[in-house]
């Protein structure tokens, strides 16, 4: 590994440690070495204490910054936003390279923080370990470019694409009682990944449905500090919500609901209960809420990722409104057999050329179970299939 990989993958885990402390904004690490190659400064940013990474290095650095190697994730801003511009900062304190894994999808900035060191005299190299920045990342280009929150359908199922055993009191509910189908679907192991991937987000989606089967508390249970709750949405035309369900009792301005039929004297009770509601038209079913409405009224919370990890109903009626960025599918070696619940709740695409297919497919490994992360469109490029 040479000193520069060395130096950025240090500034990777730097910004890593922002996630759920920098949101809306992005996550960004910064790392100041010296001219003889030591390394004398190092930021994290977070949204509350409002310097920027980079300047938090240089700042940490003080003097021995001249001469020096600074190394980031992200482009330093060249625009007065909520702080100066990072790139005259990077100038003034002497800084002679900046290695940078990526350019900032943000508009204002789009490479002018680059010209900016370069109009200096200051050497600029692009792209080391730019995949990895871009993953960081994705949530806040998408957001940044589009004003609209990055969505990940997340779910965990059997080898036959089953999420639950056969409801109780159908034909099949006997023989799939007791053993493995009981209980979790996935192992231990795979489960504390879930509120792994509930940090990385800004709020997490349910249908009612799922409420009313399971009575989830929908929590970040990652034990890492975060900026803001994890908001709680729950979709649910008619607001059936029960008021003994745990969600409801545990509220406490983190959960939203999101209904499309019910008359707003159900709504006033809710809210007399500590919920925040929201009315929005119905989809294309003319029943439930329509999920590209609902996903701009999230961003105007400045909620710049979902994580969806609803029903089989919930599961397809995303998929099937293109609001879905992102799969994170969890499988474990198990069968569950005719009847059991499927993970998506729809007669399908009917065709396999227009079969929804996902992009740039990484999988993970979680004991005996597996996870399948892909794309179905690409955070980078509006509205682009993932390639």
């Amino acid at each position: 590994m040479t000193p520069d990989d060395q130096f950025m993958r240090r500034a990777l885990d730097l910004a890593r440690a922002g996630i759920g402390l920098a949101s809306p904004n992005p996550v960004v690490g910064g790392v100041v070495v010296d001219a003889t190659g030591k390394e004398v400064g190092s930021g994290t940013h977070t949204y509350d204490g409002l310097k920027h990474a980079e300047v938090l290095a240089l700042e940490q650095a003080g003097p021995r910054a001249r001469g020096g190697t600074l190394y980031l994730n992200l482009e330093p801003c060249s625009h007065q936003g909520r702080t100066p511009p990072c790139a005259d900062a990077v100038i003034a304190a002497g800084i002679q390279r900046v290695v940078c894994s990526m350019q900032d999808p943000n508009p204002l900035v789009a490479g002018q923080g680059f010209a900016r060191l370069r109009a200096a005299g200051i050497k600029v190299e692009i792209g080391l370990l730019e995949a990895e920045a871009k993953r960081l990342n994705e949530a806040f280009a998408k957001f940044i470019r589009l004003k609209m929150p990055l969505v990940t359908l997340k779910a965990a199922m059997t080898l036959d694409g089953k999420i639950a055993p056969p409801p109780v009191g159908t034909s099949h509910s006997k023989q799939a009682a007791g053993g493995s189908t009981g209980g979790w679907i996935t192992g231990e192991i795979a489960r504390k990944y879930v509120h792994e991937l509930r940090h990385e987000h800004d709020a997490i989606m349910a249908g009612v449905g799922t409420v009313i089967a399971d009575d989830p508390l929908l929590t970040d249970r990652s034990g890492r500090t975060r900026r803001r709750p994890l908001l709680r949405v729950i979709l649910d035309s008619w607001l059936r919500l029960p008021e003994t369900s745990q969600l409801v009792k545990s509220a406490q301005g983190d959960a939203l609901i999101f209904y499309s039929q019910a008359d707003e004297s159900r709504a006033h009770e809710l809210e007399k209960l500590g919920l925040q509601l929201e009315k929005v038209s119905p989809g294309p079913d003319n029943e439930r809420p329509d999920l590209a409405e609902v996903m701009r009224h999230l961003a105007k919370h400045d909620v710049t990722s979902v994580l969806i990890e609803g029903g089989a109903t919930v599961n397809w009626t995303a998929l099937s409104s293109g609001v879905v960025d992102k799969l994170f599918l969890f499988y474990a070696p198990k069968i569950l057999g005719e009847g059991s619940v499927p993970f998506v709740a729809s007669a399908g695409q009917g065709h396999t050329h227009v079969a929804l297919t996902a992009r740039r497919v990484r999988l993970h490994q979680f004991g005996e179970d597996f996870a399948v992360e892909g794309y179905l469109r690409d955070p980078y490029h509006d509205g682009t299939l993932a390639k």
